[in-house]
C-alpha cells in the first residue's frame, strides 16, 4: 500500500506545486501588482522553495553536446548502441573533423553507471572528463516501474551477463570503468570471462568507490545491511508498483523510498543548502541559486531498483561478503561458476577511493587488488583522493584535476597488454 499513498500524495502534491511555481512568478514580475508589495521578492522565494519541495523530478538529460579536441570544439551526439529491457548501452559519438581524424584511435572507455537509486546522468562530470581522451560508452540503467512485467525478473546474475555481452561487444581494445555499485558485477564479469579464459577481456578496469569487501571501514549504508536480517528488508522495502506505470505489478525497491534514505544521512546539510537557497532568492543571486537547482535535479531524481536485484545484493555484497570470502556462485552461460578474481591476469587494474567517503569507506575498493593476486604487481595501481568525498572522486575540481588525470595516464599506459606489440585502430 505504501506505493499507492505515495501516488495519492504526489498527485496532490503535483498541482499544488503548479501553483506555488506561478505565485513565485506573479511576485516578482514587474508587470504584476503583486510585485509592488512590501517582502515580494521574499514571498517569491517562498513560494519557489515550495514548488521545489513538491515537484515530480523527472530523469535528468545528460545534455554533453559537445566537447574541445585539441582546443577545437567538438560536436557529440548521444545515441544508443545496444537495447535491452532493462538497460541501454550509450555511445557518445565525437564527430570529428578531418582535421582531428586521427583521434578516433583514442582509447575506447566503457563506464559502468550505479544502479543503486540515482540515474546514469549522475555522472554527466565523468563522462564530460573523458570525452576529450576517449570514444565513451555508458551503461544508462532503465527505471524499473518503466519495464513491463512481461519481460521477466532481474536479478545480479542478469546484471552480470549485461556486463559480459556489453564488454565482448566492445572489445578487444576497450577499457572499462565501474563507479561505486557496479564494482562488484563488473569485477564478477570479468573473473568470469577469465575462468573461461574469453579473449575479449578488456585491458583495463578503473574502479573508483565501490563495495568490493565491505568489512573494511564499515559506513551507515553498510551497518544498515548488516544490522538488519535478510527478512526485514523483504517484508520493509519491496513493493508492487501500481497499475498506473508500464511495470504494473513488478516488485521494485522504489526510488523514492531511496531517496528518503539519502537525505536521511546528512538531514542538516540538505536544510542548510535550502535555507541558502531560500536567501539567494532573496539576494537575487542567480548563479547560486542556478547552482542549487541544478544539484537537486539531479539529487531528487531517483529510479526504482528491481526487487530480485536488490536483495541479492543485500546478501551477496554486504551481508554474506561472498566475493571477498571466494564463496560466490553465479550462473553464467548455462553453468554454475565460482566468481574466481584470481584467475585475472593480463586486464590491469586500477582502484580509486576517497579519504572522506561515507558510502564505501576506505579499504573496500582496494581490496580488489588482494583478489586479484594473480594480476602483476606493474598493472595494479591504487589512489586514495585527499579530502574527496563518495561523490567527488567521480564528480566535481577533485575529479577533473587530481583523479582524472591519472585515470588518463593509467589507460594510456596499459594500451597494450603484454607481449603484444601493436592494437589495430580503434573505431
Amino acid at each position: 500500500m505504501l506505493y499507492q499513498l505515495r501516488e495519492v500524495h504526489r498527485s496532490v502534491l503535483t498541482p499544488l506545486s503548479d501553483w506555488a511555481e506561478s505565485m513565485s512568478k506573479l511576485y516578482v514580475n514587474p508587470y504584476s501588482p503583486l510585485s509592488l508589495l512590501p517582502f515580494a521578492t521574499r514571498i517569491s522565494a517562498g513560494f519557489e522553495l515550495l514548488h521545489r519541495m513538491g515537484k515530480d523530478y523527472e530523469k535528468p538529460e545528460f545534455g554533453l553536446k559537445t566537447t574541445v579536441i585539441e582546443g577545437r570544439e567538438v560536436t557529440v551526439a548521444e545515441r544508443i548502441e545496444i537495447s535491452k529491457p532493462f538497460c541501454n548501452l550509450l555511445k557518445f559519438e565525437r564527430l570529428l573533423p578531418k582535421s582531428l581524424a586521427h583521434r578516433a584511435d583514442d582509447p575506447t572507455i566503457l563506464v559502468f553507471a550505479p544502479l543503486s537509486g540515482h540515474h546514469s546522468t549522475l555522472l554527466r562530470d565523468t563522462v564530460r572528463a573523458l570525452l576529450p581522451d576517449h570514444n565513451v560508452y555508458v551503461t544508462d540503467w532503465i527505471d524499473a516501474r518503466l519495464v513491463p512485467i512481461s519481460h521477466g525478473q532481474f536479478h545480479l546474475d542478469d546484471y552480470i551477463a549485461y556486463c559480459v555481452e556489453f564488454i565482448r561487444e566492445l572489445s578487444p581494445d576497450l577499457h572499462v570503468m565501474s563507479v561505486c555499485q557496479p564494482t562488484v558485477p563488473v569485477l564478477a564479469a570479468i573473473s568470469l570471462m577469465s575462468t573461461v579464459k574469453d579473449d575479449r577481456l578488456p585491458l583495463t578496469m578503473t574502479m573508483m568507490g565501490g563495495p568490493i569487501d565491505t568489512r573494511h571501514s564499515p559506513t551507515e549504508v553498510n551497518n544498515l545491511a548488516i544490522n538488519r536480517p535478510f527478512a526485514w528488508f523483504e517484508r520493509n522495502v519491496i513493493y508492487s508498483i501500481p497499475a498506473t506505470h508500464p511495470g504494473a505489478g513488478r516488485r521494485v525497491y522504489p526510488g523514492f523510498m531511496q531517496h528518503a534514505g539519502f537525505v536521511a544521512m546528512n538531514p542538516d546539510r540538505h536544510m542548510t543548502s535550502h535555507w541558502d537557497y531560500y536567501l539567494d532568492l532573496v539576494r537575487g543571486d542567480l548563479d547560486d541559486a542556478e547552482g542549487h537547482r541544478k544539484f537537486y535535479d539531479e539529487y531528487n531524481a531517483v529510479l526504482d531498483l528491481p526487487a530480485e536485484y536488490y536483495l541479492d545484493t543485500i546478501k551477496v555484497v554486504f551481508q554474506e561478503h561472498r566475493l571477498p570470502l571466494g564463496t560466490w556462485e553465479v550462473n553464467f552461460e548455462g553453468k554454475r561458476m565460482r566468481v574466481a578474481p584470481e584467475d585475472i591476469t593480463s586486464v590491469a587494474l586500477f582502484t580509486v577511493e576517497g579519504e572522506l567517503d561515507d558510502i564505501s569507506g576506505v579499504g573496500q575498493t582496494s581490496a580488489a587488488h588482494k583478489l586479484c593476486a594473480n594480476i602483476p604487481a606493474a598493472r595494479q595501481q591504487h589512489l586514495t583522493a585527499a579530502e574527496a568525498g563518495h561523490y567527488g572522486i567521480f564528480s566535481g575540481r577533485r575529479w577533473r584535476e587530481m583523479i582524472y588525470p591519472q585515470v588518463r595516464d593509467f589507460i594510456r599506459a596499459h594500451r597494450r597488454r603484454p607481449g603484444v606489440r601493436r592494437l589495430s585502430a580503434v573505431a
